[in-house]
């Protein structure tokens, strides 16, 4: 199934094309109408180069209106094998159809609402024929059924036309078009957009990159190095402005020689602000007495700090280079 862009803004045109599988582009004047296009053939120009097929319309009040208007875009330069031109259906433009086909243009016949019209642009030899599902739908018919069956006569009559299921409203529309096995569809950006998204992907992804992360990152280089350090000779209260100042739940107290004296926890508050009713802001650092942390080496992956995290059950490591000390690991940094 053929995958045009419907759209005449430049911005989606532009990212659209990056996708490099494009059918092609369809246009319409009320979406040159709604972007404030003042120079109409300037902007189809610009937009070819975007695109491999441009759809754009051929308007007149009579067939010889219509092929002068169509051969009149392929002198300004649009190119006559890669521009389809759009005509809305009725007999004056079935016949219009019928003189561009001979002159080996190709030709949308469109605002398709019957099976009746559809037959009558097969007849005349139409590369496209194109019914308006969302608009179909909210007039109330049933525009499945149109699309389906003009399927069905392309397939029993061996007519050469492709059926475009165009005014695309939602990603189920797109859903809707491969189930009844059109040519083509036409789907304005937003919808395309949302047409990989799932839910169950995004988490299967987001997983992903987090196992990947942790199993190629080290503690080294995630560790936190600033503001997470305090001198043994400095007071709770000065400890506990590091901790707010670096948003983590630990800061590293250091000997005069810049070696580990302890880590001062959040656990660690809570349990003196208990022995000392609250009365904590001036106790000395250096009387909590020296402790041995718990650590790991700069050069282990997250995935061994992550097992470390979950058997020993704390949320902050001391990441140490030999005997140098290199910084705080939180848990938040792995999980």
């Amino acid at each position: 199934m053929e995958l045009y862009l419907d759209s005449v803004n430049l911005d989606e045109i532009k990212a659209a094309s990056k996708l490099g599988y494009l059918t092609g582009l369809t246009t319409t004047p009320t979406f040159m109408v709604r972007e404030g296009v003042k120079d109409i053939d300037t902007q189809m120009l610009e937009i070819a180069k975007y695109v491999d097929v441009l759809q754009v319309e051929a308007l007149g009040d009579n067939a010889e209106e219509i092929v002068a208007e169509a051969n009149r875009l392929v002198d300004m330069g649009l190119s006559k094998e890669s521009t389809v031109f759009k005509i809305p259906v009725s007999l004056e433009g079935t016949r219009a159809c019928k003189m561009l086909v001979n002159q080996g243009m190709m030709v949308n016949l469109h605002l398709v609402y019957t099976l009746q019209q559809a037959y009558m642009a097969f007849a005349a030899g139409a590369t496209y024929v194109c019914p308006l599902v969302g608009r179909l739908q909210d007039q109330g018919h049933d525009a499945l059924g149109l699309v389906a069956d003009c399927v069905d006569v392309v397939e029993k009559y061996g007519y050469n036309s492709k059926i475009m299921f165009s005014s695309v409203r939602n990603v189920e529309h797109v859903r809707n078009a491969l189930d009844i096995g059109v040519h083509t569809v036409t789907v304005p950006w937003k919808i395309m957009q949302k047409l990989t998204e799932n839910h169950f992907t995004t988490i299967g992804t987001n997983q992903f990159i987090e196992d990947t992360r942790i199993l190629t990152n080290y503690a080294g280089d995630v560790a936190r190095k600033d503001e997470v350090t305090i001198s043994k000779h400095k007071k709770v209260i000065d400890a506990l402005l590091v901790m707010t100042k670096s948003n983590l739940g630990a800061v590293a107290i250091l000997n005069d020689d810049e070696s580990i004296f302890r880590v001062f926890t959040d656990g660690d508050l809570r349990r003196l602000m208990n022995e000392h009713d609250g009365e904590v802001h001036d106790l000395g650092l250096a009387d909590l007495g020296a402790q041995t942390p718990l650590s790991i080496d700069a050069d282990a992956s997250l995935y061994e700090a992550k097992n470390m995290f979950h058997d020993k059950g704390v949320d902050s490591l001391v990441v140490t280079k030999g005997d140098t000390f290199i910084g705080i690991l939180d848990i938040q940094h792995v999980i």
